[in-house]
């Protein structure tokens, strides 16, 4: 699943006309490069959900043939539900799989999917996070065995921790890319608008969620024009 159904709110003017999925990078929008991306990796059958200028993302797909993709639209127009309920919305796509794999649309990454799969086959885990090492004013906290444990907000001093008693944890910035069993629908129990995270703290407390360590590889944001600028030198143009 893509998550393209974001506002765009920092990439203002350029979203006053259109979703930030359909923002340009080198003459590719977003979202062609996130179907492209994953596409290398086995990945074809997808869903995608929608919410700001939605008629325009689907026209893109239109008009390119959905880059040879199977794509099922989420419709989130009439309320952006964020990443925990866009999720559960979506889940009559991804319930029947044996696992799937949940992608934000605003980054940019040579992420190997396919150590990320390996690693969550190999640790059973109810659901795999890429994170890596930045600067970050939200972070993860992973245990020693690199279980989830707790997240920690720098702006406001706030914690939450999975563990009644949590033992020495270490901070990972999530990178918008992980991989899930269907699971996790099981633990699901709010409906509407929610976040993904309160939910794997939630899950943590009973099931293996797990951390892909990744800083070696690309990734960057695009949601700002510092770093829209910054990968526009990395990419070179199509």
């Amino acid at each position: 699943m893509i998550f393209a159904a974001g506002l765009g709110t920092r990439l203002r003017p350029i979203t006053n006309d259109r979703p930030k999925a359909l923002v340009e990078l080198n003459g590719k929008s977003f979202l062609q490069r996130s179907i492209e991306f994953i596409q290398k990796f086995g990945y074809n059958d997808l869903i995608i959900n929608i919410h700001h200028f939605g008629d325009k993302v689907l026209e893109h797909l239109e008009k390119h043939d959905n880059f040879g993709a199977n794509i099922t639209i989420s419709d989130e127009r009439d309320e952006l539900l964020e990443t925990g309920g866009g999720l559960k919305k979506a889940s009559h796509f991804l319930e029947k799989s044996e696992h799937f794999l949940l992608f934000n649309v605003d980054i940019l990454t040579d992420i190997d999917l396919e150590k990320l799969l390996s690693l969550h086959q190999k640790s059973q885990s109810i659901a795999t996070l890429a994170v890596r090492q930045r600067t970050s004013s939200r972070y993860l906290l992973f245990n020693d065995k690199m279980q989830l444990d707790g997240w920690r907000n720098v702006k406001t001093g706030e914690y939450k921790f999975v563990s009644n008693k949590p033992c020495r944890v270490s901070p990972y910035a999530f990178s918008g890319v992980h991989i899930l069993s269907p699971k996790i629908f099981n633990h699901i129990k709010k409906d509407g608008k929610f976040s993904i995270i309160d939910l794997y703290l939630k899950v943590a407390k009973i099931q293996k969620i797990s951390a892909y360590d990744h800083s070696d590889s690309l990734w960057m944001d695009l949601g700002t024009h510092e770093t829209l600028a910054k990968a526009e030198k990395i990419i070179k143009p199509s």
